[in-house]
């Protein structure tokens, strides 16, 4: 008897932790959450204008917004497919995310593991591009993610962008780091930070020297959630949405005052 308690003990604590974080998405990154298999998410992406873009847009509302709308599926509760479509630019962009390593209640696995990519296609009907290939862009991430306690996780993000085409001051590829966390301070409610850093470093547009394509991004925000829905609420220095446009095209200074008002809304669906 001693034994079989002993044994029924170990395999509950030796089960996996619980994600690290309560949405897919850590404000602009994605994060190690992967649903059931046969859930279905459904999400809304905002992004007003920035702040200081101008007199008379009511902090960013009356500026031009960017939205992001995407649908994710569960095929299998390791393994989650999506597509979402972005209004600047006109991205369309296939997603997904693989779980490769849960971190234990036990601790034997002290971190969590996840991959996640996309392909973009950039739809505008322009005569920028010469080939279809110009269009496309890729991103890949490698998600490092651990829950500290039940109020605390945090996440280091590697990455990398590349794009078909890009200007002659830019390289095809940029490597970058993110580090990302909440804090919750009620059952349903968390504090958020998301920082990326671009490594590789980008020159400058001749006709603007002034811009810098090489600053990191900062997002700090607060976020409600349910049983089948979290809302984000944030400032931030990305505008774009798409991962590969924030890492690569970013010229916002968040210390410099070019942040805005964001949000994401996501709901689940059992199947």
């Amino acid at each position: 008897m001693v034994l079989a308690q002993e044994k029924k003990k170990d395999s509950i604590i030796d089960k996996p932790e619980r994600p690290a974080f309560e949405s897919a998405t850590l404000i602009d990154n994605a994060t190690n959450v992967l649903f059931n298999k046969n859930t279905l998410e459904v999400m809304m992406q905002h992004r007003f204008g920035e702040i200081n873009g101008g007199t008379n847009d009511l902090a960013g509302f009356w500026g031009a917004s960017n939205i992001r709308i995407a649908l994710s599926y569960a095929l299998h509760d390791r393994l989650t497919v999506g597509f979402g479509t972005t209004k600047e630019g006109r991205l369309q962009d296939f997603n997904w995310k693989a779980g490769l390593l849960n971190q234990t209640r036990s601790g034997k696995i002290p971190i969590s593991v996840t991959y996640y990519g996309n392909f973009t296609i950039d739809a505008r009907p322009n005569n920028k591009f010469y080939t279809k290939q110009d269009r496309y862009s890729y991103f890949h991430q490698i998600i490092f993610a651990r829950r500290f306690s039940p109020n605390f996780s945090l996440q280091i993000v590697p990455s990398i962008s590349h794009f078909n085409t890009v200007e002659s001051y830019m390289e095809n590829d940029r490597i970058a780091i993110a580090f990302g966390g909440r804090a919750k301070i009620s059952s349903q409610t968390s504090i958020l930070f998301d920082y990326s850093q671009p490594i590789t470093s980008f020159g400058t547009d001749p006709d603007f020297p002034n811009i810098s394509y090489n600053n990191p991004g900062l997002s700090l925000g607060i976020e409600f959630g349910t049983s089948s829905h979290t809302f984000q609420l944030f400032l931030s220095n990305l505008r774009g949405i798409v991962p590969q446009q924030n890492y690569m095209k970013n010229t916002n200074d968040f210390f410099d005052g070019d942040f805005l008002i964001g949000f994401n809304i996501t709901r689940n669906y059992n199947f």
